[in-house]
């Protein structure tokens, strides 16, 4: 279930954080938001309001914090967001884009045992490049989006594409089901090997 704002309350604008339902965690990301939800409490007279989903990641001490959301909950959260912040996953980005968000990506990075290999990293920085998600791979790249995000909303804001007629975000999608089924083979190559 979505959580929801105490009535009454002042928004400062909603940020919606996904990481995904991938097994490994996302830790990282999490203490990143963290830091910077504390500071803009002390630093503002209204935080934004949150929405993470934490997936398998340590429960954060963030409001708004949720181990998982249905696909409603999630639709109806996006529709609602003014900024979505999300992992390297082909179909959040896409479901983002469809609801007309410039997606703030952070990709999950195996260095950091966040993933099994660099995929999400070289899809993410290759829609960097093609202007179609805000790549942020530091803690500071992070922070500043958000911070730009909340002063000017429409700095994050896409023509919103219910009906998925976009192109461009179809193939993402597709190309991102593309690299998920090849690191799926590969994985289970893998493990056939060790086997043997």
């Amino acid at each position: 279930m979505i959580p929801s704002q105490r009535s009454g309350e002042p928004a400062a604008g909603t940020v919606l954080v996904v990481v995904g339902t991938d097994v490994h965690g996302f830790d990282r990301v999490i203490t990143w938001l963290e830091r910077w939800h504390a500071e803009r409490r002390a630093s503002t007279p209204v935080a934004p309001r949150l929405i993470v989903q934490y997936g398998h990641s340590t429960p954060p001490g963030l409001p708004g914090a949720v181990p998982f959301l249905g696909h409603e909950e999630l639709q109806r959260a996006m529709a609602e967001a003014t900024l979505v912040v999300t992992h390297g996953g082909p179909a959040t980005i896409t479901e983002a884009r469809r609801t007309g968000h410039l997606p703030i990506v952070v990709p999950r990075d195996p260095a950091f045992r966040e993933h099994v290999d660099n995929h999400q990293q070289l899809f993410a920085r290759r829609l960097g490049v093609a202007g179609m998600v805000h790549l942020c791979e530091t803690e500071q790249e992070l922070l500043a989006a958000l911070d730009k995000g909340l002063a000017d909303p429409s700095a994050f804001a896409l023509a919103a594409d219910p009906a998925g007629q976009d192109a461009r975000t179809a193939a993402v999608a597709r190309v991102g089901r593309i690299i998920e089924e090849l690191v799926a083979q590969r994985s289970l190559r893998r493990g056939r090997k060790a086997v043997r």
